[in-house]
């Protein structure tokens, strides 16, 4: 055989283990991806004692959740009542802490934010906590409680006994932004794939 010919072997022979190779990773990615899609919609449910990051936000065991429909003051934030100012985001994180510290809260979603965070409805005992923290005017409505807005409002309860600034303005304002809302399901599948291959999807903004 002359020298050509068992180059062009040679040539077709790694030509082939390099077809081998990416085929097997387009489907190993396929998998992936269909795993990420059907995943999508499956509802994800978390039981337990978790611990208040701040008004809105909870953890169970290292996994962070954020309570959909509710925007609560940042941690840092302050407000007004009477003639003094006052850590309002820490009397939110406090008030959840209560409510959800009352006996084992379950939180359900089926959706993530931006951040990886899962949005979650909780109950704790007969308490819809989400509800709770807005009825109780520690939190204020994003696209699913205004009549217990409006409630809180009326009975000047919590922020609503004083001024305070709503706080996706404060945020805006210091610089920050929150996705309160679902990631676009190109986000949560990058998300949901890099994690899956233990790729780090981002900084977690509280």
């Amino acid at each position: 055989m002359g020298r050509w010919a068992r180059y062009r072997r040679r040539g077709r022979s790694f030509s082939r283990r390099v077809g081998e190779f990416l085929g097997a990773f387009a489907l190993l990615a396929g998998v992936a991806l269909a795993a990420a899609i059907l995943d999508e919609t499956a509802m994800q449910t978390l039981a337990g004692v978790p611990r208040a990051v701040d008004g809105d936000t909870l953890v169970f065991t290292g996994r962070r959740v954020r309570l959909a429909g509710i925007d609560a003051p940042e941690i840092g934030q302050t407000c007004r009542r009477g003639d003094a100012d006052y850590a309002c985001g820490q009397e939110a994180r406090r008030f959840l802490a209560v409510l959800t510290g009352k006996g084992q809260t379950e939180c359900s979603g089926n959706e993530e934010d931006r951040y990886g965070r899962l949005l979650v409805h909780c109950v704790s005992a007969t308490t819809d906590i989400n509800s709770a923290m807005v009825r109780a005017g520690w939190a204020v409505s994003y696209g699913g409680y205004g009549f217990e807005e409006r409630a809180a409002r009326d009975d000047n309860a919590g922020l609503w006994a004083g001024s305070f600034e709503r706080p996706a303005d404060w945020r805006a304002r210091h610089g920050a932004v929150a996705d309160l809302g679902p990631a676009t399901v190109t986000r949560r599948l990058v998300g949901r794939i890099a994690r899956m291959f233990g790729m780090q999807s981002g900084k977690v903004e509280e």
